[in-house]
């Protein structure tokens, strides 16, 4: 049986769906910054991807229980992880909802609205906790050293662009990205950095 019938009998890798929700980000990005759609569009449409979420930690449990590459082994640190993050990216899903609603409804109160705005970014620190808890929990060395590894190559990605970016807008020679777009590209650097753990040590990460 050949490798595509087998990841078809078993369902898609977590890296066909962690692809899928870089273009789709990618895509929404660009509309974004080019005022290709209002930003009422634009919050309703970055809801979809983070809905990819659902199959990509369905599949990682599939892996972390096969003993995959991916996770090197079963572990209970890494199935904690993903349960956090599962709850952390449902949050997001209901908080970006709701601050849609808000939006649309053309709320005057400014707590009200400080509030819904400031839940979705809750969210994503959840999964930044959740990465934390998991370089501190994990007991195997070489796996933790590459989930370090992984958050080190997204951190200076995202600095890096952010860096430069920051310096090209104050020059006016490149349109206004909003700040969670940065948080966005750090995930995209986890994505780079299980590549490149890949292509080092020949084993992905458990991120």
């Amino acid at each position: 049986m050949t490798m595509s019938a087998q990841e078809t009998q078993k369902g898609r890798s977590p890296f066909f769906w962690g692809a899928m929700i870089f273009v789709a980000y990618a895509a929404i990005a660009a509309l974004g910054i080019t005022d290709a759609i209002n930003e009422t569009t634009l919050l309703i449409l970055m809801i979809a991807p983070a809905g990819l979420m659902i199959p990509l930690i369905k599949a990682a449990n599939r892996r972390i229980d096969d003993g995959g590459a991916a996770c090197i082994g079963k572990g209970e640190a890494q199935k904690r992880y993903i349960r956090r993050v599962a709850f952390s990216v449902s949050l997001y899903l209901i908080a970006m909802a709701v601050m849609v609603l808000v939006e649309n409804g053309r709320s005057d109160d400014t707590v009200l609205r400080a509030i819904v705005a400031i839940l979705p970014g809750l969210a994503m620190i959840g999964v930044f906790w959740a990465i934390g808890r998991l370089i501190v929990e994990e007991q195997d060395e070489f796996i933790r050293m590459l989930v370090v590894r992984q958050s080190l190559i997204a951190t200076g990605i995202t600095l890096s662009v952010a860096s430069v970016w920051g310096f090209l807008e104050g020059a006016d020679l490149v349109p206004h990205a909003p700040a969670y777009w940065w948080a966005v590209l750090w995930f995209v650097g986890l994505a780079l950095g299980a590549v490149s753990n890949r292509l080092k040590f020949g084993a992905w990460g458990a991120v």
